[in-house]
């Protein structure tokens, strides 16, 4: 289904809106766009849109408003009048902003918007797995009394992959606890800050083999597709966890299902994934040692707010300045 709000003005442009997150909001800023002279095309998105998806919407588009749907480059050639692309969100790895450079079109997304809420996601996983309490919960929901064995963070290592501004939260909030805080980065940190955040900086090797924890808060970029895989699992300890809150690609899902399986490393959480919506016959809908959420981590009223506004200030101001 389809939605379209016209403006009374002079000047018209067409912006299109895939943004899952905005979209349940769109009534409340629709004086907003009337004013502003911005006509909306709301097409029905599941999770993102596919190329060829957007290849049918894209003709007469002067605006995006986006998730992480797939701008390719042959979709960013399809559209003759798209002037900005206004990420709802951080991560633009959706997005070929090559090709839009090269066309001229500005892209835009709000850096660090969710930094708090994952960054909490991250540590609740880590409490739920070092104090088995949904095991807990579902054993004595069973009729099974059973005292299970957990673990104190002050006794674990949490390992970080990515120390930029979730990672550091992680460490931030990990440090109260008093684990042993290790991290691995391939961009240089600066000393200052890893004195504050009280983390060792290792390498990938290191970290994944001493970490009780393992937390992925990497960009989605060459470096990192698949960067957890067959080769970096195995020198998992057998008790540690992995908790991926990023991209889903960074995992190898295939190698990390048969991890799991083979009792190579305890369990995982994951809230993206390589596919989303996840698969139905996802191996890892099937196992008790791993927790599922729908690319939600980054849930707060506060900060889907701000992205709401960033995001429409950015759209607005790429529409005006554009000379094409």
């Amino acid at each position: 289904m389809e939605i379209q709000t016209k403006s009374n003005g002079k000047r018209t442009w067409n912006v299109l809106i895939t943004a899952s997150y905005l979209k349940p909001d769109i009534e409340r800023f629709s004086g907003w766009f009337k004013k502003h002279g911005i006509n909306i095309i709301v097409p029905s998105v599941r999770e993102r849109l596919t190329e060829e998806e957007l290849l049918a919407l894209v003709g007469d588009i002067d605006g995006v408003v986006c998730g992480d749907d797939y701008f390719t480059a042959r979709v960013i050639n399809a559209a003759p009048r798209l002037k900005v692309i206004s990420k709802w969100g951080t991560g633009i790895d959706s997005i070929d902003v090559k090709a839009a450079e090269a066309r001229g079109i500005r892209v835009c997304r709000t850096p660090d918007a969710f930094t708090e809420p994952v960054a909490d996601t991250v540590m609740g996983y880590i409490l739920c797995f070092a104090r088995n309490i949904v095991v807990m919960d579902r054993a004595v929901k069973d009729g099974v009394w059973k005292k299970i064995p957990g673990r104190a963070l002050n006794e674990s290592t949490i390992g970080v992959i990515g120390v930029g501004a979730i990672g550091s939260g992680v460490l931030r909030r990990a440090r109260s606890f008093g684990s042993r805080l290790i991290g691995t980065d391939v961009r240089e940190i600066q000393r200052r800050h890893i004195s504050a955040l009280a983390v060792e900086m290792v390498s990938l090797d290191v970290l994944l083999s001493e970490s009780d924890f393992v937390s992925l808060n990497c960009d989605l970029n060459p470096t990192s597709h698949h960067l957890i895989s067959t080769a970096q699992l195995k020198l998992m300890k057998s008790t540690a966890y992995l908790i991926n809150c990023a991209r889903g690609p960074c995992v190898d899902e295939k190698t990390l299902a048969a991890a799991l399986k083979d009792g190579e490393i305890a369990g995982a959480a994951l809230d993206v994934f390589e596919d989303e919506p996840l698969p139905s016959d996802s191996l890892l809908r099937q196992m008790d040692n791993v927790l599922l959420a729908p690319h939600n981590s980054n849930s707060s009223p506060k900060a889907w707010e701000h992205v709401h506004l960033n995001t429409l200030d950015q759209l607005l101001e790429g529409l005006r300045s554009s000379k094409r």
